[in-house]
């Protein structure tokens, strides 16, 4: 499916106020037009987020996803559901992980079943590029075959977390890969990926956190505070402050056991976490339990 833009990203970010200033990012999270501002963010660095986190994790943020869908268990009939999408790396690693299960080479991944895998973002300016890089990996495909096949495989849908525009039970994987922090009500959100998972689905939240070693955790804020800003910044081009955004919204946000403690209070068992990379990292995987709603 080829995402069509709303009429709210016809207007150029470039032409918008910066989204974040030093007096909002004390507490971003408690910003009362959070939503807008993230929106207006993404759309502005979504040309060069890519490479910003490739950069800037030296490729790490590949091994969080692949290590993520790892612990999703797919089954080859799985359908997954990865909300904040983004630029699709996650959603199409899920894609080579279910091609690998069904014994499917990646130039015929077109054999798995149509909207098996849909990515979801709430920032349309993210799909267009997210559908690229699915039609670009489509290798040893005619251009067109190519496209029709990567459409059948992974829908891109421009949606809200807290919203997602799908039916109930009607995934077995939920995603959200540095997401859920941009999320105007992060509760809100897991009750809505509950809604939409099968009794015995799994949820995966990858998520920034800060090492519990002090010393760790003083060199990677030094890094995270002082350099990443300013080269991403400079990387990018950003004029909405999103590489100001990024650490203060890790480090107002809420801790590891206040996430379990949501995802288990939305109807998810089994909840654990893995910290990976010296706890900068956190993936937390939750089963829903057959009673849950």
């Amino acid at each position: 499916m080829t995402p069509t833009p709303p009429a709210s990203a016809v207007d150029s970010p470039a032409t918008a106020p910066p989204a974040w200033d030093d007096a909002l990012l004390r507490n971003p999270h408690a910003v009362a037009d959070k939503q807008r501002r993230v929106r207006q963010m993404f759309a502005a660095i979504a040309p060069s987020y890519d490479l910003n986190n490739r950069l800037h994790s030296l490729g790490v943020d590949q091994y969080w996803r692949r290590r993520a869908v790892k612990l999703s268990d797919l089954k080859p009939t799985d359908r997954v559901v990865d909300v904040a999408c983004g630029t699709g790396d996650l959603t199409l690693k899920y894609v080579e992980e279910l091609a690998f299960h069904n014994g499917t080479s990646r130039a015929s991944r077109g054999e798995l079943a149509a909207g098996q895998v849909i990515g979801v973002d709430y920032t349309w300016e993210m799909l267009p590029i997210a559908r690229s890089k699915a039609d670009f990996q489509m290798l040893g495909v005619g251009r067109d075959e190519r496209t029709s096949r990567s459409s059948a495989t992974v829908v891109w849908l421009n949606g809200d977390a807290q919203a997602l525009p799908l039916p109930d039970a009607c995934a077995d994987v939920v995603s959200i890969a540095f997401g859920i922090r941009n999320v105007a009500d992060p509760a809100r959100a897991v009750r809505e990926f509950s809604r939409v998972l099968r009794p015995g689905g799994r949820l995966l939240i990858l998520e920034f956190s800060l090492p519990t070693n002090p010393l760790l955790r003083g060199l990677y804020n030094f890094y995270f505070r002082q350099v990443l800003p300013r080269t991403a910044t400079l990387v990018s081009g950003d004029k909405t402050g999103a590489y100001k955004y990024l650490p203060e919204s890790v480090n107002t946000f809420i801790g590891r056991d206040q996430m379990t403690g949501m995802m288990r209070s939305a109807g998810f068992a089994d909840v654990t976490q893995h910290p990976m990379t010296f706890g900068v990292c956190v993936a937390y995987r939750g089963v829903k339990s057959p009673a849950a709603r």
